[in-house]
């Protein structure tokens, strides 16, 4: 049975990979720094059945990633699979944006990242492979189309996001050549995802464009090819197959799943 560890899954996009992963039969640590959000989800999973613990963790200190992976192995025996998905957005103009709002983006996407990565892989390097020729384990991160080039009317208003999913993606392919082949390590990068997260991002910049509530959310799926916004569980696809057997071979790799919006 798979062992996966998921930060930032007491709501949106990682309750989503929660549900997604323990539907097929994982064991499932939620993380998150909201402990009750966490505790909740963990519940949810365990009501149909599924094998669950819930840890607070603020992935900006070594000592909680440390601390959570230490719960999964000791919970389940091993750690199989660790994706980091916490993350913050802020919109602001920016010439507005100081280095407190700068700072805070880079310590949750980047170095939380990197805290959950080490953290980790420290653990799969010492246990053994789930099958014969297979890696000891898997990590996946969560970027964003944003970390790619574009983005339109709103790259300026969600600069630092966009830096710090640009170092995600970055640093996504330096631990997996760093941990190959033992552990394969790969990111995803999803577009405009129905969560709360872009409810306030909507409300921000409808704000700043003084327009109605939810225009600047309809504005953007309105380009979308594939006519629709974007849900977890598009997200949480991918990742089951990134955590599967039938990627064992892909490591390094930056995968834009985003209804279209990005073709290259």
């Amino acid at each position: 049975m798979t062992v996966v560890a998921i930060t930032g899954a007491g709501r949106g996009i990682g309750r989503g990979l929660a549900l997604a992963f323990a539907g097929s039969g994982a064991q499932v640590l939620v993380s998150d720094i909201d402990g009750d959000a966490a505790a909740a989800v963990a519940d949810e999973l365990r009501a149909v059945g599924a094998q669950a613990i819930a840890v607070r963790a603020d992935i900006t200190r070594a000592e909680d990633c440390a601390t959570l992976v230490v719960q999964a192995a000791g919970a389940f025996g091993r750690l199989d699979v660790m994706v980091c998905n916490a993350g913050i957005m802020q919109l602001k103009p920016l010439l507005e944006l100081d280095a407190d709002d700068w700072g805070r983006m880079m310590a949750v996407n980047v170095t939380g990242s990197f805290l959950t990565m080490q953290a980790a892989a420290r653990q799969m390097l010492e246990q053994p492979p789930l099958a014969p020729g297979r890696p000891r384990g898997k990590i996946i991160s969560i970027a964003s189309i944003a970390g790619r080039s574009g983005a339109g009317a709103i790259a300026p208003l969600i600069a630092p996001y966009r830096a710090s999913k640009a170092a995600l993606i970055s640093l996504t392919q330096s631990a997996a050549f760093g941990f190959a082949p033992q552990i394969t390590v790969n990111a995803i990068c999803p577009g405009l995802v129905e969560t709360d997260m872009w409810q306030r991002m909507d409300r921000d910049w409808t704000a700043l464009q003084g327009i109605a509530s939810g225009e600047a959310w309809r504005q953007r799926v309105a380009t979308v090819p594939m006519g629709r916004a974007q849900q977890p569980d598009d997200v949480a696809a991918l990742a089951l197959h990134l955590a599967s057997p039938a990627s064992d071979y892909m490591t390094g790799q930056s995968i834009n799943i985003d209804g279209g919006l990005m073709m290259n």
